[in-house]
């Protein structure tokens, strides 16, 4: 039962990886699960009996990618910045491009839609975790406001156009994110 357990699972493994893959590097439309099911030494009919449909499988890559791009940035302390930042473009450094391709084709695939949604969901529920404790005493619009900024500042699209538009090198990119949240955190902070 055991080897049995773990056999199907190498196969669950192997289909995700060769369908991640696929999904990474073309657009959706033109992903094939022959394509997939042969990048992973199985039949298509193996791949439909585990995920029943290309929506489907989709959302399995999503949510199995999720769980590592989650699991490093809920790691992050409340109130560490430069943690925070350093794990985000880490984050972006593996994932980056990824992101970037999917936000590309969510407005032609609802099931890409759901996806990027939730993701924006999360980030903007990671900042909010990460730096509201950085915001106490400000009054509450203040703070809806200054969290709408670090929510900007922290998104893929920033990390984009430093590193891939302007060809910041890595740390630079991150010292640049660094700065411009600091400097959202310290402007009109009481004086203490």
């Amino acid at each position: 039962m055991v080897a049995r357990a773990e056999a199907a699972e190498a196969t669950r493994v192997r289909i995700l990886e060769a369908a991640h893959r696929q999904f990474a590097d073309l657009p959706y439309e033109q992903v094939a699960l022959g394509d997939v099911a042969r990048h992973a030494g199985v039949t298509v009919q193996t791949v439909l009996r585990r995920f029943q449909s290309k929506e489907r499988l989709f959302a399995a890559v999503a949510a199995w990618r999720a769980t590592s791009i989650t699991g490093e940035r809920d790691a992050v302390a409340a109130g560490d910045v430069a943690g925070a930042i350093r794990t985000l473009v880490d984050s972006y450094e593996r994932w980056g491009d990824e992101v970037l391709h999917l936000l590309a084709e969510e407005q032609r695939s609802p099931v890409i839609h759901e996806i990027t949604e939730s993701g924006r969901r999360y980030h903007h529920a990671w900042v909010r975790r990460v730096f509201t404790p950085l915001l106490r005493d400000r009054p509450a619009r203040e703070v809806e406001r200054r969290l709408a900024q670090l929510i900007a500042v922290t998104d893929v699209f920033a990390w984009k156009v430093l590193r891939r538009d302007l060809g910041l090198e890595r740390d630079e990119v991150e010292a640049s994110l660094r700065d411009l949240a600091n400097r959202i955190l310290e402007a009109g902070a009481p004086a203490r």
